[in-house]
């Protein structure tokens, strides 16, 4: 069989060996759930409208439409109803029947009744409104004719600055997606290769192919299975938040989305490549952590200057780490979708994690190919190596 073939033969092992596995199937239903979950309390969160209830005592059409306009301008939607007394007014507080009570808006002397003070959001929409009525009651007695505001017509310069914050907020959920993938495959990675040793399977694998197919072979199907998983997750995200209107720009979303999408591909390649040569080391399970903790702490690092990055993507950090191996497919993502990322930093950060993932698998196929069949205990790096070379 052709080395082509080889590795085709591995890849597809890999993946049919992946997609029954039980972890697999719940992180993928998991992360479908916290899409839809997000997207639909996205909906349900702005979808609601604040509202306050507030009585009048003694009022009249101009009152409630001074009530109803001075909770427009802040955002709230006001009810009025009408009570008859000043008791009824204290009872309804009392009672939760209304946020606060107006007494004698149009008045010398007006009150608003409110249950304690902390309900200052419907007292201030009655102080406003009362003090709307005076001015127009002062200016009506000096026979100035008032005339309704007329409606404001908003012209937008520029329309694409209104999806910026949505597009960051997309790019961080897909770096939270990006980033549970890139643990999640990796540990497949680092496991299959652990297990093999352990099961002493890669002698006989390695009595029909070299370690460099072998290896190619499982980051070629784990990350096409990764590739396909992120995809889907993609679309149901694109999909569903246009269909439920929580995205109005779907124009600064989709070429984000793609974005993450294209840098899980350098991201997963690099990682792949760096917990499979660390699991080549070990021949337990139990041991696989004292070997992946350093290259999980770079992978939490970059999803932590992300975080960062969305606040501020023109800081120097998040400038500096955009183009470091490893968390340039973490940070980048965020500010391409700020707009601070140009596209010579784009291309430059592309180029050096292509050197940096030639660089790794060039070294760590001699270490998985010296240390794959040392299946006593720890391998070390120097031994694996030297055995490599010998």
């Amino acid at each position: 069989m052709s080395a082509f073939g080889q590795v085709r033969l591995v890849a597809g092992r890999e993946m049919s060996t992946r997609v029954r596995d039980k972890g697999f199937i719940v992180s993928s239903v998991v992360i479908v759930l916290l899409v839809v979950g997000l997207m639909v309390f996205q909906l349900v969160s702005g979808s609601q409208t604040q509202t306050s209830t507030i009585g009048v005592v003694g009022g009249s059409p101009q009152v409630e439409q001074a009530l109803v306009r001075s909770g427009e301008s802040v955002g709230v939607e006001v009810e009025v109803t009408e009570l008859a007394d000043e008791a009824a007014a204290r009872q309804a507080v009392e009672d939760g029947a209304a946020d606060a009570a107006l007494l004698g808006a149009t008045g010398d002397g007006p009150q608003v009744v409110v249950q304690d003070s902390s309900d200052d959001g419907a007292s201030a929409i009655a102080e406003s409104a009362v003090g709307a009525l005076s001015v127009a009651q002062q200016l009506g007695e000096q026979g100035v004719d008032l005339q309704p505001a007329p409606a404001i017509d908003f012209v937008v310069l520029d329309p694409r600055a209104d999806g910026d914050d949505t597009a960051v907020v997309v790019a961080l959920l897909g770096v939270v997606v990006l980033y549970g993938l890139l643990i999640l495959f990796g540990q497949f990675v680092a496991q299959g290769v652990v297990e093999e040793k352990s099961s002493r399977v890669v002698e006989i694998l390695l009595s029909t192919m070299r370690p460099w197919q072998l290896l190619t072979g499982k980051i070629v199907g784990l990350g096409l299975l990764g590739l396909a998983q992120l995809i889907t997750i993609a679309v149901i995200g694109v999909v569903g938040a246009l269909a439920l209107d929580v995205v109005s720009v779907p124009s600064a979303v989709i070429p984000t989305v793609v974005s993450v999408v294209a840098w899980f591909v350098l991201g997963y390649t690099f990682y792949a490549a760096v917990f499979a040569v660390a699991a080549s080391l070990v021949s337990r399970q139990e041991d696989l952590g004292s070997v992946l903790t350093p290259t999980t702490l770079l992978l939490v690092v970059g999803f932590i200057v992300s975080i960062q990055a969305a606040q501020d993507p023109g800081s120097t950090l998040a400038t500096v780490t955009s183009f470091v191996p490893g968390l340039s497919p973490l940070v980048m993502p965020v500010r391409m979708a700020a707009g601070e990322a140009a596209g010579w930093e784009i291309a430059t950060a592309v180029l050096v994690d292509l050197a940096a993932i030639a660089v790794v698998v060039r070294i760590g196929g001699r270490v998985y190919s010296g240390a794959l069949l040392r299946t006593s205990g720890k391998t070390k790096l120097r031994e694996a190596l030297a055995a490599e070379r010998g």
